[in-house]
Formats: C-alpha cells, sequence, structure tokens
C-alpha cells in the first residue's frame, strides 16, 4: 500500500465527512476519466465527440473533468457516439 493510500485510509476513519467527501468525489472522477479513456480509445477529440453529441466542446471538457450530477440519459448519448452502451451495476 502507497503512502497516499495509507494516509486515505487513516483519514477516513478519523473522519467521516471527509470519508463520505472522498468516496463521492472519486466515483464523480472515475466516470469522468472512464469517458476521457473511451473517447481516446475511439480516437476522437472532444470537439469531435461533442459534434457526434449535438452539444458543445466545453460540455465534453466538464464531463471529463468535473462528472459531477451528470444526468443517465447524457451518458447514453455519449456512450452511443462513442459506440458503446451504459452498464449500471448495483453491488
Amino acid at each position: 500500500m502507497s503512502d497516499l493510500d495509507s494516509y486515505v485510509d487513516e483519514r477516513k476513519k478519523r473522519d467521516k465527512g471527509f470519508a463520505e467527501g472522498f468516496d463521492e468525489g472519486y466515483e464523480q472522477f472515475k466516470i469522468g476519466e472512464v469517458l476521457r479513456q473511451a473517447r481516446e480509445a475511439a480516437g476522437l477529440t472532444q470537439e469531435e465527440l461533442a459534434i457526434r453529441v449535438h452539444t458543445k466542446k466545453t460540455a465534453i471538457s466538464r464531463i471529463e473533468n468535473h462528472a459531477e450530477d451528470i444526468k443517465l440519459s447524457t451518458l447514453k448519448r455519449v456512450a452511443k457516439a462513442l459506440g458503446k452502451r451504459i452498464q449500471i451495476l448495483l453491488i
């Protein structure tokens, strides 16, 4: 385990607010990162993806960098434009 992982684990144990905020922020980041990786794997720029989704490049950037409160319908449109589909798992 890295020093960062150890720090995060210890901080989560001490500070419930940190734990909740960290986990939520990580999940939001992860969605944007997954979308960015899928876009790059498809060989598309943000501008090209925006055209396919019928939105602006800034909207794609915002999704990739700050995926907070993203609608499922928006995720579906982005996935479709990338030739992908959305799968949701409740664990």
